[in-house]
């Protein structure tokens, strides 16, 4: 490879949010070079739960919040790129369910009668019943209800595996990156000892970011670590269930989606308010034990005595907030020479590329032409969490 290469843009970190934003930017005519430091979607990108929101869940207690309406517009965009139709096309990713559902267990506490009635949800909510239901709830015991949400579920290693299609001969695998000045202002990056320049750099790289603002001198900005403890259940009996279930809060009592994996099984993979405070705090055969009794409260139906458990953590990386709360939406910000950001969410992802084409547009960073480049070491696809913990 030579000593030095020359594009428009130089991204770092091939989770969803510097895959789409490559993608994109091709698209528009940009040449550009996307450096991975291990696998491609291996940090937190391959730990979501792949479920493209559009703002329900952030609405349970009655009334549309900031990250409500920013989110909303997000399952339009992703359906149109996944029929092919949309910004990017994204045909051919594998569609694990084409809603997501609310679920309550019992009767509906005072604040989501309220939440139903709100215009919050209108149009996005429906009620399903009998063959309607997701399998894993068509039981004969199964006595709660059941709202569709014109939400989708996606696989997510799938959607890597052709983002990273669409990147061209752009991809890069490089573990030590230095900046690259130029008479006092960033021109680039140096990635395993040889220079890249570029109009601009964008960090994206999620929980890496940090560490590479520290390598480039960087202070601002300050980004929180939001920490997870997520729950893996694989079994032969189990039946795909993706839905929030509902609680008496704000926030829905566990959020389930469904993975196939490698061996043909199905794994749930268990998020939501089990996953957060109290959770975080238990040890993983404690996070376990929380699971299964809620499993067989929330689901009796359902035969544990053959399923395989495991937790993982996460820590969801994003811009410094008061109080750890969770952003609204795609987060960016500005350094001569440089765009920092976080898209938040896997489902945001669009609005974090607008962001970032945006910037680019208002300081007047227009694609030029520059010499074709060479054949580049690229990192390899990462693995489904589900089959790294429960194989």
């Amino acid at each position: 490879m030579p000593s030095e290469l020359s594009t428009d843009i130089v991204i770092v970190g091939a989770g969803v949010a510097g895959l789409w934003l490559n993608a994109r930017l091709r698209a528009l005519g940009y040449s550009t070079v996307l450096v991975e430091n291990a696998r491609l979607g291996g940090g937190q990108t391959f730990k979501a739960q792949g479920i493209i929101h559009g703002g329900a869940k952030y609405a349970l207690h009655g009334a549309l919040t900031g990250a409500s309406e920013a989110i909303a517009d997000m399952p339009r965009r992703w359906r149109e790129a996944l029929a092919g139709d949309g910004e990017l096309d994204l045909s051919g990713v594998r569609l694990l369910s084409e809603a997501h559902y609310l679920w309550s267990p019992g009767t509906l506490a005072g604040n989501l009668t309220s939440f139903f009635a709100s215009k919050a949800v209108r149009g996005r909510v429906d009620q399903v019943k009998g063959e309607q239901l997701p399998p894993a709830l068509q039981d004969r015991a199964f006595k709660g209800k059941v709202y569709r949400l014109a939400e989708l579920v996606v696989d997510v290693p799938s959607l890597v595996a052709r983002l990273a299609e669409l990147a061209g001969d752009g991809l890069l695998a490089g573990e030590r990156i230095e900046p690259l000045n130029d008479q006092g202002r960033l021109a680039g990056l140096i990635v395993d000892g040889r220079a890249i320049r570029a109009q601009r750099v964008v960090l994206s790289a999620g929980e890496g970011t940090q560490a590479l603002l520290t390598a480039l001198g960087i202070e601002q900005p300050a980004m929180q670590r939001r920490p997870l403890h997520m729950v893996l259940a694989k079994g032969a009996n189990l039946k795909p269930l993706y839905a929030h279930c509902l609680g008496g809060g704000p926030k829905p009592r566990i959020t389930v989606t469904t993975h196939p994996g490698a061996d043909g099984q199905w794994v749930w993979y268990l998020g939501g308010e089990i996953a957060e405070a109290e959770g975080v705090a238990r040890e993983p055969a404690q996070q376990i034990a929380a699971a299964q009794k809620e499993i067989a409260h929330l689901l009796p139906w359902v035969d544990q005595s053959q399923m395989r458990w495991a937790t993982l953590r996460v820590n969801r990386a994003e811009p410094a907030q008061s109080g750890l709360v969770r952003p609204d939406n795609a987060f960016l910000a500005d350094q001569p020479g440089l765009l920092v950001g976080w898209p938040t969410k896997l489902a945001l992802a669009p609005d974090f590329a607008d962001r970032v084409i945006g910037a680019l547009q208002r300081d007047g960073i227009s694609p030029h032409t520059h010499a074709p480049l060479p054949e580049l070491p690229k990192p390899a696809l990462a693995t489904p969490v589900w089959d790294e913990l429960l194989p």
